[in-house]
């Protein structure tokens, strides 16, 4: 992910989750301008003017789930929040989806949270945060100021809290390494549609996010075999995955039903 640009859009954003979900469940197909129009004209997500939902939309929404990566990520999410699915499953799969579409966060959780997890060093402050931003900051064209730095990273922060990652309002820790099954099967099918098959799937650098270990990863995917949501065959070096749903639609349908 080093190769994208970075940009500073967490000052002013975070995790944003309720807002995102909101956003998520009224979204639709159709010209994009005019969905907008109508987002900022009913003020969707409730905010105090209609300047802070075009910032929200600027900021947030559209570069993570219209712009982002992939494309139209929005359809990822749309399946569980129709049928109601807890937020326990969701959030992983919003945090997916918004580190995707900011290279600051999918940095700063696979190359430095992991790493410290890897050391058994629990402590996050906000100065490891911002001497990994200016770090990275060195390796491309990029240039701000001290202030926007600082504030940067306590956006970066304060987004992996809300997604918990981490833990702690001023002091943070790495919260435990958790990843729901739901999620991990949501997810997983999700890279399966976007072409990843296989061993491919089993060391997608995706999990990284998540600060799993290869072995931690094997062991989700047997459990999700175990609970019917996937195929998961390992002979010979050869992985062989397969899903007995078509659709993050039945995706969506399979975490309802296991959630009553």
């Amino acid at each position: 992910m080093t190769a994208a640009k970075y940009t500073s859009r967490l000052q002013k954003g975070g995790a944003l989750l309720d807002d995102m979900r909101v956003l998520v469940r009224f979204w639709r197909d159709g010209a994009e301008a005019e969905v907008i129009e109508d987002v900022i004209r009913k003020n969707v997500p409730g905010k105090a003017s209609r300047a802070r939902v075009r910032e929200t939309l600027r900021r947030a929404f559209l570069p993570r789930f219209v712009h982002g990566r992939p494309p139209d990520a929005w359809r990822i999410v749309r399946p569980l929040e129709d049928v109601g699915a807890p937020r326990e499953v969701v959030a992983p799969v919003y945090y997916w989806l918004t580190a995707r579409a900011e290279p600051l966060l999918y940095d700063f959780a696979c190359d430095f949270l992991s790493q410290q997890k890897s050391r058994g060093r629990g402590v996050v402050s906000t100065a490891d945060a911002v001497g990994f931003v200016r770090g990275r900051l060195q390796q491309t064209d990029e240039r701000w100021s001290h202030a926007v730095t600082v504030r940067v990273a306590r956006g970066l922060l304060a987004a992996l809290r809300d997604f918990g990652l981490l833990t702690g309002k001023v002091k943070k820790r790495l919260a435990p390494t958790y990843l729901p099954l739901d999620a991990f099967a949501h997810i997983t099918f999700a890279l399966a549609q976007e072409g990843a098959s296989g061993e491919r799937l089993l060391q997608h650098p995706d999990w990284r996010l998540f600060l799993l270990t290869p072995s931690e990863v094997e062991h989700l995917f047997l459990e999700a075999h175990r609970h019917h949501l996937l195929d998961y065959q390992a002979a010979g070096g050869i992985i062989r995955i397969e899903f007995p749903i078509q659709t993050l639609v039945e995706a969506a349908h399979v975490v309802a039903t296991r959630a009553h």
